[in-house]
Order: C-alpha cells, then sequence, then structure tokens
C-alpha cells in the first residue's frame, strides 16, 4: 500500500499534537489538551478511514469529517495561543 502525502502529513501532524498534549497535562492543563488530542489525532484517523469507504459518497464524507476535525483542531490551538499570550 502507498503512503499518500495527506496520509503522511496527517501521521506527522498527529504525532506533534501528541507531543503538545503530553507537554500541556504536565502544566496541568487538561481541557484544552484533552479537546485538541481527541480532534487532532482524528484528522489522520478519518482520512484512513476514508481509503476503505464504500463508494465515493462514503470516501467523501469521510474526509469532510477530517476537514472538520482540523478546523476544530485550529480552533484550540487558537485559544490555546490566546490564553498563554
Amino acid at each position: 500500500m502507498s503512503e499518500s502525502k495527506l496520509r503522511t502529513q496527517s501521521m506527522e501532524c498527529a504525532v506533534q499534537i501528541i507531543n503538545l498534549v503530553k507537554s500541556l497535562k504536565e502544566k496541568r492543563e487538561s481541557i484544552i489538551s484533552n479537546q485538541i488530542g481527541r480532534s487532532g489525532t482524528s484528522v489522520g484517523a478519518n482520512i484512513r478511514e476514508a481509503q476503505y469507504a464504500h463508494g465515493k459518497a462514503d470516501f467523501i464524507a469521510k474526509l469532510q469529517i477530517a476537514l472538520k476535525e482540523a478546523n476544530e483542531t485550529g480552533y484550540w490551538l487558537e485559544l490555546l495561543y490566546k490564553l498563554h499570550c
């Protein structure tokens, strides 16, 4: 199975998200870290799921979920930035 650029980048992003979550938990920041952890790692999971979709509509739906999760992660990261500026 060949790796797509999207799959590779989403995996790299998930690794960075997990490292960020670990760092935040060390600082006792659990509310935002939990949210970032869930949405940030969900992106790659949904991209991976799309590969085994049951047709074009399912494929598109899975990628749309990944996009929504990426957008949610962006929100949490922006909120984290504003809290620590």
